[in-house]
């Protein structure tokens, strides 16, 4: 009697001990799954209303009338699709999402975590620099049309702080090579390279490595001609490229 209890027991060990390891390997997954989430929103019209949107939630509310999760319009009368944020003002995940704003237009919502090129878990934001973008960093890059004005911010945090850096709009997807981003989005191809005719989103962190910045412009981007983000080590027109992310600008 005493036996087949002990094997009893025995059984029930090795049961238990299966379902921790299929536990934690579940939690390692989970705690991988780095890379970049996208949404999109298209309004119906003046009045809202929009589609449902495409991808999985983004990082980062609103703090400059980009459409932002949370379930409310901003300022702004952009449509904050429902979710909740954690205690850093960051928006968790949440399943579809879409978004509208009152005057007929469309928003895009692209968010990473950076690591070097050739990391075990694949990401669209990439840092070819680690002493200047940390491995982990954070960006966020929305886009917002309407019929007379297209505006493009960015958000970061994670970086250096009490820093300058630069950040254009380029041409190509990333790759492990910097170059592969192509150069600089011009609205007017082979005119002069400045924030009137480009996309430039230079900007200063905080002390607590945080920064942020939003161009805006009467003119759309055309299909397939922007492709990503590149951060600089100097603001202006040009610098070293020590980081891209690969986002899917509108036209």
């Amino acid at each position: 009697m005493t036996g087949s209890v002990d094997r009893a027991v025995a059984g029930e060990g090795r049961r238990t001990g299966r379902r921790k390891v299929l536990v934690g390997v579940a939690a390692v997954m989970m705690l991988a799954g780095g890379g970049a989430s996208i949404a999109h929103g298209a309004a119906d019209g003046p009045g809202g209303g929009g589609h449902a949107a495409h991808g999985t939630a983004s990082v980062g509310g609103s703090a400059d009338g980009q459409a932002s999760p949370g379930g409310k319009a901003d300022a702004d009368g952009q449509a904050n699709p429902g979710g909740k944020t954690d205690a850093d003002g960051q928006t968790s995940e949440v399943g579809m999402v879409g978004g509208a704003s009152r005057s007929g237009g469309f928003w895009m919502r692209a968010d990473g975590v950076f690591s070097p090129p050739g990391s075990f878990v694949p990401s669209d934001a990439l840092t070819y620099d680690t002493g200047l973008v940390p491995a982990a960093a954070r960006i966020e890059v929305t886009q917002y049309a309407d019929r007379t004005t297209t505006r493009v911010g960015t958000r970061l945090r994670g970086l250096l702080p009490n820093r300058a850096y630069g950040m254009h709009v380029h041409t190509s997807p990333c790759a492990a090579d910097p170059a592969s981003a192509g150069p600089h989005y011009q609205h007017s191809a082979s005119a002069t390279a400045d924030p009137v005719n480009e996309v430039w989103l230079d900007f200063r962190t905080d002390r607590n490595g945080a920064g942020a910045a939003e161009a805006r412009h009467d003119w759309g981007f055309r299909d397939g001609g922007a492709r990503s983000v590149i951060i600089h080590d100097v603001q202006g027109g040009a610098g070293k490229r020590i980081a891209c992310f690969t986002v899917p600008f509108s036209s």
